[in-house]
């Protein structure tokens, strides 16, 4: 968009939320002379972080409700909705009757990156991927850029960009959203792998895999499709993009791609033949963290990025905050955040790579209900050395009744993170690993995922 496109607008800035994911949005708006009003169902007294973050600025507040005239020709000329609104809003279904564009953060930073981009996504591992790629694109430009889901706003990082300039984003879901509807794709996508998640906001499990994969339809020939061929839905992308695709997973298949070979990881694309020792960190152990080290290798090669540039990102990598996060270890027991574990899938891959070692796992678990089925992280308990510690939540119930149709020893239903960690630290033993895995959402007894 032309620099002057924003000027004098009247910006609908829907959802402000309390990770500040309308912050970004709203900051750069006014940097761009909009005249934006920032609406969000919840009050004052729920926002205070995130309107203090935008004190000062010439910004109009609807807090507490929704105003149909913000939506409409009435009041608005653009609105920039949150990735937290849901896309069936009945707000956004009145500007779209008037005639009114709908935007978000990410549609407006991809029409205005000077750079190609790398875009990331996958339900889960995505965040340890964009994190390893955005020490990678560091080794090689210390300028560069990793934003995206995770509390970073791109459109703010606009002005010091330059063509040059790496740029790599971690997408979830509901920002691949906006992608879809302006069909705007990366340079280089990568699809980790897809499982069933966020089914309270899709209508089923085809329309979230439709959503992931979307983030290769737009891209062309000369891009390149980062994707998981051991899983099948991420494999999917295949007969979808236009872009060149190369894969990664454990096994070498035919053609280009990167895989495990002994202790070491190999990519093969065309003439090109690269060879890197695995990293030995708990972040990237076991299967998945080898998939999640191939897709970072494989994106990075396919963006450009010198094979030196490559190796010293995995040896200086030390893990993802609030991903398999070793946080303390007190009279020989070990303490690991997996908070982002909110998906089933998600915490089979911790509890696979923290079982092993643990003498007794003691594992933090359940909370609120995203309409996923929890049969199978149970059913991976059954064979465990393992002892659940409840969280309160609209899941809990059901995981409760899962783990003990299957006998898997449970300790207590706990109302706060304190009690919890209580119970099991008095329980636990030397060489006994207490993890927070939840395998569900946080929202009812936390604010969110990082406050739990």
């Amino acid at each position: 968009m032309p620099a002057s496109f924003w000027r004098d607008k009247r910006v609908t800035v829907m959802g402000l939320g309390v990770l500040g994911g309308g912050v970004g949005a709203a900051r750069y708006l006014v940097g761009q002379d909009a005249r934006v009003t920032v609406t969000d169902m919840r009050g004052v007294d729920s926002l205070v972080e995130s309107i203090a973050a935008l004190d000062g600025l010439p910004i109009s507040y609807h807090l507490g409700s929704h105003h149909e005239d913000d939506f409409t020709t009435a009041n608005a000329d653009v609105v920039v909705r949150n990735p937290g609104v849901p896309m069936d809003s009945p707000y956004l279904q009145a500007a779209l009757n008037a005639g009114i564009p709908i935007e978000m953060e990410m549609s407006i930073f991809f029409r205005d990156c000077p750079a190609p981009i790398i875009g990331i996504t996958g339900t889960k591992g995505k965040t340890t991927v964009s994190a390893l790629i955005g020490c990678i694109l560091k080794e090689w430009n210390p300028d560069s850029l990793l934003a995206g889901n995770m509390g970073i706003s791109a459109v703010l990082e606009l002005d010091r960009l330059t063509s040059s300039t790496p740029v790599a984003l971690e997408l979830s879901s509901f920002q691949i959203e906006s992608l879809n509807e302006h069909r705007l794709g990366p340079h280089v996508a990568v699809v980790t792998n897809i499982f069933p998640d966020h089914l309270d906001r899709y209508r089923d499990f085809d329309h979230y895999a439709d959503t992931k994969r979307g983030l290769t339809h737009a891209m062309e020939p000369e891009d390149v499709a980062v994707y998981n061929a051991d899983d099948p839905e991420a494999s999917r992308v295949v007969g979808e993009t236009r872009a060149r695709c190369l894969s990664f997973g454990l096994e070498r298949r035919e053609g280009s791609g990167a895989w495990v070979n002994g202790d070491t990881l190999m990519l093969v694309d065309g003439e090109t033949r690269l060879v890197f020792t695995r990293p030995d960190i708990l972040a990237l152990a076991g299967d998945h963290g080898a998939r999640n080290a191939l897709a970072a290798i494989a994106a990075s090669r396919a963006y450009g990025v010198p094979e030196w540039a490559i190796a010293n990102g995995l040896r200086s990598f030390k893990g993802v905050e609030n991903r398999l996060e070793v946080v303390a270890e007190v009279g020989g027991v070990t303490y690991v955040n997996d908070t982002s574990a909110t998906a089933p899938e998600a915490a089979v891959a911790g509890v696979r790579v923290l079982a092993p070692p643990a003498g007794t796992l003691r594992l933090l678990a359940g909370g609120a209900n995203k309409q996923t089925d929890l049969a199978p992280f149970a059913e991976e308990l059954r064979s465990r050395d393992v002892v659940v510690y409840l969280l309160q939540g609209s899941a809990t119930p059901a995981l409760a009744n899962l783990l003990a149709r299957r006998q898997v020893e449970v300790s207590g239903t706990f109302d706060s993170m304190a009690s919890a960690v209580g119970a099991a630290s008095g329980d636990a033993r030397t060489g006994d690993v207490v993890a927070l895995c939840p395998a569900c959402a946080s929202f009812g007894l936390f604010r969110n995922e990082f406050d739990r």
